[in-house]
């Protein structure tokens, strides 16, 4: 979903810069604020789609801070905590959250319920594409065509093109693809790359030329000429 703005409130710096590298990588506009009195001038002057909040902060917490919030705006508000208590997460949600994540937490299921937010609230009118040759991607239907062709792709196969495109003409190395894709701690070795990839150029012949397996190191894909 390219091109939606989030609002990152999390007191912890690097927590916060962690979140930030996430969404930058999926194409987000990113904004970040340190406390609740800070987020709340940036959410009267950016105006974003979609705030992501840590509960416990100094100066105003995340509950103080969503019914402020609410007091102006129905914006999709989603609640981060190291407390996974039920009480808290139905206070949240009472209080009007969207929705209620635990630390620690996998970058794929924050971006997903992010995603999930923003179409539940009615997203923008104009789906977000990116092309490369023949290939059309849909970010937000997550839908591959290849010259107009619906390219049957899983999750995985789908996100290594997008990523692939994103770094045209860069080698992207597989502990790079296995970091964004799967996860830090995925226990898998990176040979679930090659196999993806092989699968992929399979589904994608017309393309299989452009997308160079670099030995010992990744793929790249090169632009069409």
């Amino acid at each position: 979903m390219a091109g939606y703005k989030v609002l990152i409130v999390e007191d912890e710096q690097p927590m916060r810069e962690l979140i930030a590298s996430f969404l930058i990588e999926e194409n987000y506009d990113v904004i970040q604020a340190a406390n609740g009195v800070e987020a709340m001038q940036l959410f009267k002057r950016e105006q974003p789609d979609v705030m992501v909040v840590d509960i416990m902060m100094p100066f105003m917490d995340g509950f103080e801070l969503l019914e402020e919030v609410r007091k102006v705006s129905d914006l999709p508000f989603i609640f981060l905590s190291a407390r996974g208590e039920e009480l808290d997460k139905v206070k949240g949600l009472r209080l009007g959250a969207d929705d209620y994540m635990v630390k620690p937490f996998h970058s794929g299921e924050l971006i997903a319920r992010i995603e999930t937010v923003i179409r539940r609230a009615g997203g923008k009118q104009s789906s977000q594409t990116i092309t490369s040759g023949t290939l059309t991607l849909d970010l937000d239907y997550m839908e591959a065509k290849s010259s107009g062709r619906l390219v049957p792709l899983t999750r995985k196969e789908f996100d290594l093109l997008v990523l692939l495109i994103k770094h045209e003409n860069h080698t992207v190395t597989r502990s790079r693809m296995m970091e964004l894709i799967w996860g830090p701690d995925y226990p898998g070795s990176e040979r679930t790359v090659d196999t993806h990839m092989k699968t992929i150029r399979m589904k994608l012949p017309e393309e299989s030329e452009r997308i160079k397996t670099v030995r010992g190191v990744g793929y790249r894909l090169e632009a069409p000429q």
